[in-house]
């Protein structure tokens, strides 16, 4: 439907929301209500926009919680990444991935402080099938199709070659998988003297090997900002300055220490364009989302049929914003991501990101559970603070990391909160307020106004609703001129109430479509 309009605009269609759906994180069966609008396009800035008055994307699906009535409250929050410092929870998986790196060292014990999300489905799983029935063009289905070709092949001819791997693995649970290729941590002996290599060391590199990675490394000094090589493969900066004695070492000192030479592994973050899909996307899909689905099933308990190509495609692949590049924004781009955490030359744990105006939003993350004991879901937040604040110094707008939901009701979700300084939004004026200022409202009630200011209102409000711009049979009209056409009076209130939740800036910019 985008395609229809010459103009790089937004289209949404708006679903009045009327009825209460199973929530994805207390699990009542109606206790959820969100609004929802399905965006066939949109402009970096609006989504930006948006999520600042509280609204939120699972895949081209945008929605809004009606917050004073749904049973979980979902407050947007954010993290001032520049005035950002770790705990000394943080610091401990820091230095865990580290050894763990240099050393190959496997930390006993389970990993406490690992976050938890709900599926995506499972957020928006009073809307799934609202989503299911439209009649929806996805960008990446001819990808999707060659994809579920693809993995048909590689099922049967990897049936053989995974059944060692699955003696290796770590995790008993990983008898659980369906002829997927595995993703396991290999469990290596030390060979007897004369039987074969010491597969606990690296292998031997050729001398040619050996020289290349001594010039990449030393352009990388050079170039300690870490931009991006072509955008598709992100490097950062292995050997940043190091901290003054006296000063506590930063989160950079802290993820790039240097490494032995004779490291164990080697783990290489790689940001890839999603939408619309870059070549590098588009050769890793299908490893990316065999790390997904062994993640559903043994995290989330989803049987081996779940979830399925199309499902992955639309809930973690398809984004509804426009590619952007101008000349003052970041290297490599506005737009939807793919952050690929490549360990020993494999993926192990995916971040979805969106790049936006003012701030890195996180979307979702999944790993492969055989490497839960790294605690990759807290390491890979790290990161990404990291990588806005690397954004910044191209791009000085960009300096907030958004990330999602805090659900003070909700014990597994609460963990947000830990990554400070950080902000709240009020759910009425939309204004943004430090988190130690709302805590304590939180703990009386599940729905709270955060400003305190009885007089103030929302700014941004919708104040001239006739200014709203309709997409309606192929043509552009404001809203105004398109009430007059209209006989049904139920349209004027679902149209209202759609100017309310994305207010005015926003209606004047998005192109309402309408049947």
């Amino acid at each position: 439907m985008a395609s229809w309009v010459a103009l790089s605009s937004s289209v949404v269609e708006y679903f009045e929301g009327e009825d209460f759906y199973r929530c994805g994180y207390c699990k009542n069966e109606s206790g959820s209500r969100s609004n929802g609008m399905w965006a066939h396009s949109m402009t970096v800035q609006d989504y930006q926009d948006l999520i600042d008055r509280g609204w939120r994307r699972s895949g081209k699906y945008v929605y809004k919680p009606v917050m004073n009535q749904t049973c979980c409250p979902q407050y947007t929050i954010r993290c001032r990444s520049l005035q950002f410092q770790p705990s000394k929870s943080h610091k401990k998986v820091l230095k865990k991935m580290l050894k763990f790196l240099a050393k190959g060292e496997i930390s006993k014990g389970n990993c406490e402080d690992e976050p938890m999300e709900p599926t995506m489905e499972d957020v928006v799983a009073g809307d799934v099938a609202l989503i299911n029935k439209l009649d929806i063009q996805c960008d990446l289905r001819t990808l999707q199709e060659s994809l579920e070709s693809e993995e048909k092949k590689k099922g049967r001819s990897a049936k053989k070659a995974e059944s060692n791997e699955l003696i290796q693995s770590q995790h008993p649970e990983e008898k659980l998988g369906s002829g997927e290729p595995s993703h396991s941590v290999e469990v290596h002996t030390v060979p007897k003297p004369g039987k074969g290599a010491d597969l606990s060391k690296p292998p031997c590199r050729k001398a040619k090997e050996i020289r290349k990675e001594r010039k990449r490394l030393k352009l990388m000094q050079q170039n300690p900002a870490g931009e991006l090589e072509g955008f598709q493969a992100h490097r950062e900066p292995l050997f940043p300055p190091k901290a003054k004695s006296n000063q506590p070492k930063s989160l950079e000192d802290l993820i790039f220490e240097s490494l032995p030479e004779n490291a164990s592994h080697k783990l290489e973050v790689r940001v890839v364009r999603s939408s619309p899909p870059s070549s590098q996307f588009k050769a890793t899909m299908l490893e990316s989302y065999q790390v997904y689905k062994r993640y559903q099933m043994v995290i989330h308990k989803h049987p081996p049929d779940k979830p399925t190509v199309s499902q992955f495609t639309r809930f973690l692949c398809s984004s509804p914003l426009e590619a952007e590049n101008p000349p003052n924004g970041p290297d490599c781009g506005y737009g939807s991501f793919h952050q690929q955490y490549w360990l020993d030359g494999k993926i192990i744990a995916v971040g979805v990101i969106d790049i936006l105006p003012h701030c890195v939003s996180s979307v979702y993350f999944y790993y492969d559970p055989d490497y839960s004991f790294l605690s990759l879901g807290v390491y890979s937040a790290l990161r990404e603070i990291t990588f806005t604040r690397q954004l910044h110094e191209k791009t000085p707008q960009l300096s907030y990391y958004y990330m999602g939901f805090y659900i003070h009701s909700c014990p597994k979700m609460k963990y947000k909160g830990h990554y400070r300084p950080s902000d709240l939004l009020c759910p009425e004026t939309y204004v943004w307020v430090p988190i130690e200022q709302c805590l304590s409202s939180l703990e009386n009630s599940k729905y709270c106004r955060f400003n305190q200011d009885p007089e103030a209102v929302d700014e941004g409000r919708s104040k001239e609703p006739d200014r709203l711009q309709v997409f309606h049979k192929k043509a552009i009209m404001p809203y105004g001129v398109y009430k007059k056409q209209q006989k049904d009076p139920s349209e004027e209130a679902i149209v209202l109430q759609y100017a309310s939740l994305v207010g005015q800036a926003c209606s004047e910019r998005m192109l309402l479509f309408r049947n």
